[in-house]
């Protein structure tokens, strides 16, 4: 796989996890920590997305 189809596919995987952040945050219902636990996940994809595109 080379790097830019791997940049491709964490960019797909952070849209993924920004619809369902977004989503659990317009249900009340949803477990605060379920929501943090996904904006982690996210940050840590960014974090790599911005070092293999360096």
């Amino acid at each position: 796989m080379s790097v830019s189809s791997h940049v491709e596919e964490l960019k797909k995987k952070h849209a993924v996890l920004s619809e369902k952040v977004e989503r659990f945050q317009r249900n009340p219902g949803t477990d605060d920590l379920a929501i943090a636990e996904l904006k982690k996940q996210k940050l840590k994809l960014k974090e790599e997305i911005t070092k293999l595109s360096s």
